[in-house]
């Protein structure tokens, strides 16, 4: 497969959120549901979206596009799946143990995920776990 014809493309999973991530070589534009990354509003998102690409550098970041699609869940969730997701695919893009490694002494969910969920409301409950307190007397 030769450079300019390679795309590369993985998924992640946050909570109910899903991400799908498309990486080809470029010119460092990335873009979130079709929105450069530089424009959403939410710096918070903004800034942990872009840690895959602060921590692969420069070299990397300015020769590859990303386009990241987002479904499902909440901000913050859709959030941690596109990190996920833009992390996997510079892992497979470069094909570098050594990314990879740093990835995984800086935060391990970047490549690995986190399989929590939020648990189920029971029935005759007020949530997952609370119950009518136990009156004795």
């Amino acid at each position: 497969m030769s450079q300019q014809s390679q795309v590369i493309i993985t998924y992640a999973r946050r909570k109910m959120a899903r991400a799908r991530c498309y990486i080809t070589p470029g010119k460092g534009r990335v873009f979130v549901n079709d929105i450069p990354l530089e424009i959403i509003p939410m710096e918070v998102v903004r800034m942990k979206i872009m840690e895959p690409l602060l921590l692969a550098g420069e070299k990397i970041s300015s020769s590859i596009d990303a386009k990241i699609y987002v479904e499902g869940g909440g901000v913050m969730g859709q959030a941690d799946a596109a990190r996920m997701a833009l992390a996997r695919a510079l892992v497979k893009f470069t094909g570098s143990k050594e990314l990879e490694e740093i990835y995984k002494v800086y935060d391990r969910t970047m490549l690995a995920g986190d399989p929590r969920q939020t648990e189920s409301e029971k029935w005759m409950r007020y949530s997952a776990r609370r119950w009518r307190q136990k009156a004795y007397r």
